[in-house]
This record gives structure tokens, sequence and C-alpha cells, in this order.
């Protein structure tokens, strides 16, 4: 009998990077990182929006301890304001902003352990899978459902996932909302993956990671730019290949800048954290220097083959042009926040 085969060792990330010269750099684009410039966002409109999603967080009891002073940093109002710049109302972008917020809420409470809020990747799954049910209902016995309607009332998250989604249904379609449940069941899917990968302290590869974060990535606020607009794409449309392949691309790149912008800030806090350039550093043998900047190049590739084939598609059909640039519009509004809140991030010293 052959011997049963070892375990093989953990691949190891390449350690803390120099993040900080002389004079860190702080704000702005990174350098070299294709991106469309936008408009500053609206003061009055984010000011506005922020004054309603921290009243109805406010109301719900949704903050934990350790955010207090954190919501204002964080500028929901400015980020979905900057994201959806042809949102049909302030209810809408409010709408949107709650999302957001909860989104965060479920990744910080249950998935970030660095963040000291309580968060472990072991067992993560329960806890998700609950959080699932705040958005996918569960169906059973009268008393059973009564118990669980009960169970999602009384933790912060889950709050925050099921009267989020409860506004979101209230305007959008079916179709629309059913959209949102599947790529928020992605989104599990990757946290889920990159616990696993932190708890055995497996490395991937590029290809292994950047999979990974196509699950554990800004999908679920993409998906909606089209009722937040107020229309919708139908299925017959949205479901197509290319239409999908678009939306993918659109999420990945956008995903790559905020590995980019949150490089110094999570590895101050984490140098185990994984990210694109550590990624890179540890399969290629690179410094993290050179690391990042090769980053920026998948990162501009992938930016590029969106742009080039939302293009194509947009030239044969108007609704998939006003889709595309709903996208768009969130990929630049989204660079825009990450570039301008140095509240949260600051770029590496590498220029």
């Amino acid at each position: 009998m052959s011997a049963a085969p070892t375990a093989a060792a953990p691949r190891l990330l390449p350690g803390p990077p120099t993040i900080a010269g002389p004079r860190p750099r702080r704000g702005g684009p990174v350098p070299g990182l294709r991106y469309r410039p936008v408009a500053p966002a609206d003061p009055g409109k984010a000011e506005e929006v922020d004054r309603r999603l921290e009243e109805w967080a406010r109301g719900l009891d949704l903050f934990p301890p350790a955010w207090n002073g954190d919501f204002a940093g964080f500028q929901f109002g400015r980020a979905v304001v900057l994201q959806h710049p042809g949102a049909l109302d302030l209810d809408r972008l409010t709408c949107a902003g709650k999302l957001l917020l909860a989104e965060n809420l479920v990744d910080s409470c249950y998935c970030e352990e660095d963040e000291g809020r309580g968060a472990s990747h072991r067992g993560l799954g329960g806890p998700l899978v609950l959080a699932q049910s705040a958005i996918d209902p569960f169906h059973g016995t009268p008393a059973l459902e009564a118990r669980w309607r009960e169970g999602v009332q009384t933790d912060g998250p889950l709050r925050s996932y099921h009267w989020a989604m409860a506004d979101y249904a209230g305007f959008a379609t079916p179709s629309q909302t059913t959209r949102f449940v599947h790529d928020i069941a992605r989104l599990h899917l990757g946290y889920l993956a990159e616990a696993a990968w932190a708890e055995t302290r497996h490395v991937p590869k590029v290809w292994e990671y950047l999979v990974m974060r196509q699950f554990n990535n800004f999908r679920p606020c993409l998906s909606i730019v089209d009722a937040v607009d107020g229309y919708e794409l139908p299925e017959v449309l949205y479901a197509r290949p290319e239409v999908q392949r678009i939306t993918a691309l659109a999420c990945n790149a956008t995903t790559i800048v905020n590995d980019l912008y949150s490089f110094a800030k999570e590895l101050a806090s984490d140098p185990t954290h994984l990210n694109l350039p550590q990624v890179v550093a540890a399969e290629e043998g690179r410094g993290l220097k050179a690391a990042y900047l090769r980053s920026v190049e998948i990162h501009n590739e992938v930016m590029t083959a969106f742009e080039e084939e939302a293009a194509a598609l947009s030239a044969a059909s108007p609704l998939v042009a006003r889709y595309a640039q709903g996208l768009s519009d969130w990929v630049a509004g989204n660079h825009e926040w990450h570039a301008t809140n140095t509240h949260r991030y600051h770029l590496p010293n590498y220029w």
C-alpha cells in the first residue's frame, strides 16, 4: 500500500511592504491606472443621502460600537451619488446606499477578523447562510417561519440585509430582485473561499485569486444600476453570455481598483491579507513594488476589454447601451470615491 500523500506546505506571502516613505502619497489616482474621470459628487445630494442613511441605520441600531465615528468617514452618500449619476430619484439613491451599507456591515462583522468586531473565518458558512436568508426568505411551517423572522431581527447585519432588501423590492421588478439575491449568494461564496484560504494559509495563484474576486466583488452593487436608474434590462438580454461578460469585466476591474487603493491600509493592519499585488509577488517572485505596478497593468487590460466589448454590444442595442453606460458610470464613480477618500486610503510611496 502506498503511503498517504503529505499535505503541501502553505505558500507564504512575501511579507509587509515598504509603504511609508518620508512623504507617503495621499489621495489622487494611482499613476498609470486606466480610468474615466467624472465630475465631483453634488455635495448637497450626498449630504441628504447620508442624512437619510444615518437616520435609517440608527433607527435599526445597526452600528457596532467600533463603528462610532466611521460612518461619516466612509462617505456612503458621496459613494452612491458618484456611482449612480443617472439615478431616478433620491429614494433610489438612498436605497442603493442602504444595500451598500448592509453589504459592508455583513463583511465587517462576519468576515474581517483584523477589524476587531468579533468576525471569524472559522465557521463562517453558518452566519452567511443565515444572512442569505435575510434576503432570500425561509419557507416552512408557520411556527418555524415566525421563529426565523424573530431571529433575523436579533442581529444588526441580518436586520440591515432584510430591511434594505425590502426597500429595494419596493421599486425593483421581481426579476431584478431575484438577480440581486443571486449576486449576494455569489458574494457569500467568495467570502467563504477567502476565509478558507486564510485558515489554511494558502496563497492562490494569480488566476485563482482573480476567480475568487470575481465572486467576492462589487457585483451586487453594479447589478442594480438599471433599477436605480428607473428601468429594467429584461432578463432575456441580461442573461445573454456577452452581457454577462461585460458585467463581470466591469465588476472585476473595479474590484482590482479596490485592491490597489486598499493595499497600504490592509497590509498596515494585517500583513497576511490577500490582495492582488501580494499574490503577484508570491507567484512571480517580484518585489512588492514591481508586483503592485504589474497589478495596475492587469487592471488596465481588464478595463480595456470591458470598454471595447461594451462599446461593441452598445452599438447593436440601445437598451444594452443604456445598461453598459450604467456599468461604466458605476466603475468611474467608484474609482473617484477611492481616489479621493483619504480618510480610508493612501497610496504606497512607489512613484
